[in-house]
Parts: C-alpha cells; structure tokens; sequence
C-alpha cells in the first residue's frame, strides 16, 4: 500500500509551481487528476521537445497523473469540475488571479459546499496588498524577493538556473496538504491553503535578509564562493579544473594549512586568523591557496581533501548528474512510461522502506477524460475550448 493511497487530487494547474506540489503527492499514491485545455493542455507542453518530442519541464512534473481535458468557458465545462472537486479530498489551483473565483472554485465557495476539502491555493504574491493581481513568473519572483541582487559576480546579478520559487512554493504547498491531511484525520475539517511564491521564496532568503537587517549591508555577489565564509567555493588547480571546497571552524582551518598546505603558521597569520578575518582578506587567501593547488590536479587535490575530511566537490555538468557515481551505487532511477516511450527518472529524494514511489506514466492530454468522468458518473461534456 502507498502512503497516500485512497486520496483523490483535482488539479487545476499549469506550468511548474502546483504541478511540481502534485506530482509529489501522486509519487506517494494520491489520485490526481489534471485539468487540461482540450487540445492543447497545460501550457508548459509546449516549453520544447527536448525529451523525444516532449517538453522537459511537462516530463519533470506530470508523471503518475490522469489527463481530463475540459473547456471552462462551457457551461459543462466547468459543471464536470465542480462535480469532479464535489469528490475529492483535495482541490490544487494556481490560475492567474481571481480566475477560480470568476469560476465558482474559489476557497469561499468550495470550503462552504465540502466543507471536508482542502482548497490549496497558489499565487505569485498571494491576496490583497498591491502586487495581488501582478502577474508573476520564476525570474520576476526572484528579483522582488531579493535573490537576484545577491547571485552573480560583483560586475553583475544574475538570476538562479532553476524554477526556485515555483518549486520553493510547490514544495510549502506538498507541506501544507499534508499537514492538512493529518489535521483532517483528527478534526474532520479541511482547510483553506495559501503559497505565494514570494513568501515561499522570501522565507529561503532568511541568512540574507537577517545579515542586510541587522549588520548593515547586504551579502556581497561572490560567484560561486561564498559571501560570508571562506575559504569556500572553487579553487583552480594546475590542470586549469576546479576543485571546490568549505572550511566551516578553525579547527577544519587548521587541518587543512596542517595537511593540504603544508604550512601549519598560516593558520595562525592576522589575516586569516578567524573567519571574519579570512572574509576580508579572500583575495589574498585565494592566492595562497591556488599556488599550492597549481602543482595538482583537481581530482587529486579533491582525493587528498577527502583524506584530510575538509568538505569537497569537483563540478559536474548534467551529464556528469546523469552519471553520477553516487546516485547509481544506491539505485535511484527508474523507467517509466511516456506518450514517446520509456524514460528515465530519478526516484523521489524521500523514500520509505516499505513503500515504492508509484512514478506512473505521463498522460497525453485528455487521455482520461471520458473514464473518468465516467467513473464519477459525470456526462462527458462536448470538448470545443481550446
């Protein structure tokens, strides 16, 4: 049995944030039924074709999932979505805002007719205050929640290479539909669930925000050192390769001009005496760093780093993720299906010693449409939005 077996899940999702919270719960056995567009479906099918022909966001996020296709301009339309919720444990939107009031499928009107449903709503900035209508996407989110000023090098910001505050929400709201759930089975009441992707993001920018408020000045843009640690971050060694590395306490410190140095009194040197002072004094740190990595190469300055037990990294590409040596020795992919075929995935990062994630299949869309409205004794409205 999955842990979530016997909930059922209507989705009324696009793009990354709701659909990366319910491809969670479906990988741990919930129902979750997608509403698409006829046609054309979730937006974020048509990103690109990298993955045979499929978009790799759409593969990443709605596998384990049933398609239903359904015009909400229709009257049937959006009838056969009010039936569908009508029995469901749990209701999942991230339309633009007020979109599911203007339909009926705000949280007000749901929660007074089931009042047993979990109505989870995600949104960029979440209701009232002036951006509650801005439109939001990932980089927007990242500049207004202050992620983009501090990422980069000193001449320029830069935003993350990922989708972090759709997935920063996605992931409060897979939290909160859980907690709600546990709450559920002790009270018999459902709930009515929030994200903004601004709060979400903005609670992940806690060391930031608290360094800016109370010391004065916000953390510096260092690339892909660290800003209030060193040493930390690459270090070029003499085959022109990176090695990465992280001093967390002076005893590390130590060890590490002890052992990987061969010069013990650095340690002790003013200018690197403490961390702070280390900080102050990178530039220099660095250099006197690198010129004993110029004698080795990265993977051997990486060895001898593990054998001295400092913290250390070389820097893959996603082909060197896809081949990582870690992730095969303890068997985390899997095959699943696809309208083009067998792909692989990784097995979800939570697993359960009794419990195989289910990593079903992704949908075409409006593959389930007709059983399933059938099973819920739902007519099968006539499919014309697009």
């Amino acid at each position: 049995m999955n842990p979530l077996d016997g909930l059922t899940i209507v989705s009324l999702e696009q793009a990354v944030a709701a659909p990366f919270a319910t491809r969670q719960l479906a990988d741990l056995g919930a129902r979750v039924i997608k509403i698409e567009r006829p046609g054309v479906g979730d937006f974020a099918r048509g990103y690109d074709e990298t993955v045979h022909g499929l978009a790799s966001h759409f593969v990443w996020l709605n596998r384990s999932k049933e398609s239903v296709a359904l015009d909400l301009k229709s009257d049937e339309g959006r009838a056969a979505v009010h039936a569908l919720v009508g029995q469901a444990d749990i209701f999942v939107q991230n339309l633009a805002p007020g979109a599911a009031e203007r339909l009926g499928l705000g949280a007000e009107d749901l929660r007074a007719r089931h009042p047993r449903l979990i109505h989870v709503s995600i949104s960029g900035y979440g209701r009232g205050g002036p951006y509650s209508s801005k439109k939001a996407y990932d980089l927007l989110v990242q500049c207004e929640a202050g992620l983009v000023s501090i990422t980069g090098t000193q001449d320029e910001p830069s935003k993350v290479g990922i989708s972090i505050a759709d997935i920063a929400s996605g992931m409060y709201a897979y939290a909160g539909v859980l907690t709600a759930v546990i709450r559920r089975d002790r009270t018999g009441e459902g709930a009515t669930i929030e994200v903004s992707m601004l709060e979400a993001l903005a609670e992940w920018m806690g060391f930031p925000l608290n360094y800016a408020m109370y010391g004065g000045s916000s953390p510096s843009r260092t690339g892909a050192r660290h800003a209030a640690i060193a040493p930390y971050g690459p270090f070029t060694c003499g085959d022109a390769n990176e090695v990465f590395l992280g001093i967390q306490n002076e005893r590390e410190w130590a060890t590490f001009c002890d052992v990987i140095l061969d010069t013990p009194a650095l340690a002790q040197d003013p200018r690197f005496l403490r961390n702070s002072s280390r900080v102050e004094n990178n530039a220099e740190l660095r250099s006197a760093i690198e010129a004993v990595f110029a004698s080795d190469t990265a993977e051997s300055v990486a060895e001898k780093l593990e054998q001295a037990g400092i913290a250390n990294a070389l820097l893959r590409t996603m082909d060197g993720l896809a081949a990582h040596p870690q992730l095969a020795a303890r068997d985390r992919w899997r095959t699943y299906d696809s309208p083009a075929g067998p792909l692989r995935a990784l097995v979800p990062p939570v697993t359960m010693s009794d419990a195989a994630p289910v990593m079903g299949a992704i949908p075409e869309v409006g593959q389930h449409t007709d059983a399933v409205l059938a099973e819920f004794g739902i007519a099968s409205p006539v499919a014309t939005g697009a």
